[in-house]
C-alpha cells in the first residue's frame, strides 16, 4: 500500500569516467509506502553537495563503501517530519540526516545520524554548512590536530570552499596569520575582504609558488589540507620544522580511475627530508562531541563571529549540474541545493 506520496530521486546510473558526464546519474520517481510503527517521512528543504561524494560514485573502496549502481546519491539533508509513528520524532520537527539526492526519505527512529534542529531564528541552511558538517569538519580538523598557536601561520587550500572559509575564521580568531589558497582573483579577494584572511594566493597563476612564500615570510606551521596535487608540492617546501597537517580531503585525486594508486597528499608530505605531523581525518571520529561542537559553531554564527556565504540551486533536478559547478570550482561558500519551501 503507498502514500498519497511520490518521491523523486537522483540515482547512480553507471559509473562515472572523470568528470561527471550526461547519463552517469538519472532522476526516476516512485510512490511512498505507508509508514510502519517506529518510522517517519522525511521531506527535504535543503541537500548539502560536497566534493566526497564524487569517489563514492567509482567502484572502489576506500574510506566509504561505494554508491550501487541504481541507489540514491549520499548526502546530508534538513529536512521535516511530515509523518510519524514514533515517539521520538513529531510532525513538523526539522531534522538532520543522510537522507540522500532525494524528495521524501523513510527513516527508522533509531537510525544514526539524525537530529533535531534548533534553529534559533538562523536559516536552516546553516545547519549543512558552518554549524553543520562542514563547520564541525573545519573546527575539528583545527582544533584537534591543527592546534594553534597565536602567531603561527596557517595556510588552508580550497579557503573560498566552505570548509576552507571555516578554517580561516576560526585560525584568525586565534590569532594565527592566516592564508588561503584559492582559484582566482574574484575568490582571493573575497577571502581577505569578506572572510578577514590575511592574504589570498592564486594557485592558478603562474607564479604561484613565489607568491604563497611572499605570503608566508615566516614558512607555514599549520596546513590544512583539502586538495593535494601541485597545491600540497607548493606548500610542502614551505613548511616548519613541528608544522601540523590536517588532511581533509585531496579533490585533485578525486577523478582518478583508482583512488588507491592515486598521489596523496600522504606521499607528498613523507618525501620531505624532515615530515611534518600529518593525518588523514574524518569528521566522525569526534561524533561524541556533534552536539557540542554544534552549539559552539551556532553560538558564533548567532554573534557575528563565523561569517558565511552560500551558492544555492534550486530544485532537485539542479542537482547534478550544482554538483559539476562544485567539482570545477564555481561556488563560493558552500554549495547548497533548495529541494522545497521551508513552511
Amino acid at each position: 500500500m503507498s502514500s498519497q506520496y511520490t518521491n523523486r530521486k537522483v540515482v547512480l546510473n553507471r559509473r562515472p569516467q572523470g568528470e561527471l558526464r550526461d547519463g552517469d546519474l538519472s532522476i526516476v520517481s516512485e510512490p511512498v509506502r505507508e509508514l510502519v510503527e517506529g518510522e517517519l517521512l522525511l521531506k527535504t528543504l535543503w541537500l548539502s553537495l560536497d566534493p566526497y561524494m564524487r569517489p563514492r560514485m567509482s567502484e572502489i573502496k576506500n574510506y566509504l563503501a561505494p554508491i550501487g549502481i541504481g541507489k540514491v546519491i549520499v548526502g546530508e539533508t534538513v529536512s521535516v517530519v511530515v509523518e510519524s509513528k514514533t515517539k521520538k520524532f513529531r510532525q513538523g520537527d526539522l531534522v538532520t540526516c543522510f537522507s540522500g539526492w532525494q524528495e521524501y526519505f523513510l527513516a527508522n527512529e533509531n537510525m544514526e545520524n539524525i537530529y533535531n534542529i534548533n534553529d534559533q531564528g538562523l536559516p536552516l541552511s546553516i545547519f549543512l554548512g558552518s554549524a553543520g558538517m562542514t563547520g564541525r569538519t573545519a573546527y575539528s580538523g583545527i582544533t584537534f590536530i591543527g592546534k594553534p598557536k597565536f602567531g603561527e601561520t596557517l595556510v588552508v587550500s580550497a579557503a573560498a570552499g566552505s570548509v576552507g572559509t571555516v578554517v580561516g575564521q576560526l585560525a584568525k580568531a586565534q590569532g594565527c596569520h592566516t592564508v588561503g589558497i584559492a582559484g582566482g582573483a574574484e575568490k582571493c579577494r573575497f577571502l581577505v575582504d569578506e572572510m578577514g584572511f590575511d592574504a589570498a594566493v592564486d594557485y592558478k597563476d603562474d607564479d604561484f609558488a613565489n607568491h604563497l612564500k611572499s605570503a608566508c615570510p615566516d614558512g607555514i606551521d599549520i596546513y590544512f589540507e583539502n586538495v593535494g596535487g601541485d597545491v600540497a608540492k607548493a606548500v610542502a617546501p614551505l613548511l616548519n620544522k613541528g608544522a601540523r597537517v590536517p588532511i581533509c580531503g585531496y579533490v585533485s585525486a578525486y577523478n582518478s580511475p583508482d583512488l588507491n594508486k592515486a598521489e596523496t597528499p600522504m606521499d607528498i608530505f613523507n618525501a620531505l627530508p624532515e615530515p611534518p605531523e600529518f593525518r588523514y581525518f574524518q569528521v566522525r571520529e569526534w561524533h561524541d562531541q556533534y552536539h557540542e561542537i554544534t552549539a559552539l559553531l551556532t553560538e558564533k554564527v548567532l554573534n557575528g563571529e563565523l561569517k558565511y556565504t552560500e551558492t544555492i540551486a534550486y530544485g532537485l533536478e539542479k542537482a547534478e549540474a550544482a554538483f559539476k559547478g562544485l567539482r570545477s570550482g564555481a561556488n563560493l561558500g558552500k554549495q547548497l541545493v533548495k529541494v522545497a519551501e521551508e513552511r
